[in-house]
């Protein structure tokens, strides 16, 4: 850890989807130079501390409490790190801060605040299959914590209508078992049955499972929160190896022959 300073600094650090191979090394660097280090525990539990590093564990839901919580002790004048799984700007905690600090004190604003990007878990996904993302694709959370499910629904129906590939993050949680699968039934209604869905789980990481099936076969329990889903457009493709798992992918051009 470098020597604290006096003038305090908060980093919004993404980790990766978990393995540490694809932990950048800005993301280490900050992560070292951090006197202070804010994040949902698991995440925490994925960073070897150096002396006189201080964790600062919370719940999975209380991120405006943890941003204010951060932003208060980098105020201070610590030197301190909010971290996230996967990239920090992506359904993370980059916005929270940011939410913190638009309704906090003038103080907070005043702060240098870094955000620094991580490999996100669409693509850590897409790498482990092939490339569904090469085209134009859009990544939606299922998670109605914050928004209503009606906007859910009629976002995902845009979305297909439109053609895009779908990255679907928070697909379920105890709370919400049955919300992935009505999303099927949505998109069923707006797209072939035979376009490729990838449920990829813990990419990257030492458990990593990827299952590949078909619209028409998609099912919610197929997927936990440790899921990223990506459905496919019409135009998304399935290469058959010999001996090989298939690769997935999105043809770069759309709308005419290729």
């Amino acid at each position: 850890m470098n020597e604290q300073t006096t003038t305090g600094r908060l980093t919004v650090v993404g980790l990766g989807p978990g393995s540490p191979r694809q932990l950048t090394p800005e993301a280490h660097a900050a992560i070292e130079a951090s006197s202070d280090l804010f994040g949902y525990g698991p995440y925490l539990d994925r960073i070897a501390l150096l002396p006189g590093q201080t964790a600062h564990r919370s719940d999975n839901r209380e991120e405006i409490a943890r941003a204010s919580a951060a932003l208060e002790l980098a105020a201070s004048g610590r030197q301190v790190a909010v971290v996230s799984g996967g990239d920090a700007g992506v359904f993370a905690m980059a916005a929270a801060v940011c939410e913190a600090i638009e309704a906090g004190p003038e103080a907070w604003r005043e702060l240098e605040i870094s955000i620094v990007p991580g490999v996100t878990a669409m693509l850590a996904v897409a790498a482990s299959v092939g490339a569904p993302l090469g085209h134009d694709f859009c990544a939606l959370s299922l998670s109605d914590n914050l928004k209503p499910w009606e906007t859910i629904e009629q976002r995902l129906r845009a979305a297909a209508s439109a053609g895009f590939v779908i990255a679907i993050y928070n697909p379920v949680s105890r709370a919400r078992p049955w919300q992935l699968d009505r999303a099927f039934t949505i998109l069923r209604e707006e797209l072939p049955e035979t376009v490729p869905v990838v449920f990829g789980r813990a990419a990257g990481r030492a458990d990593e499972k990827m299952t590949l099936t078909d619209l028409a076969s998609a099912e919610g329990a197929l997927a936990d929160m440790a899921t990223c889903v990506i459905i496919g457009s019409p135009e998304t493709r399935t290469v058959a190896r010999n001996g090989l798992p298939p690769l997935v992918y999105s043809p770069r051009s759309a709308g005419r022959p290729t």
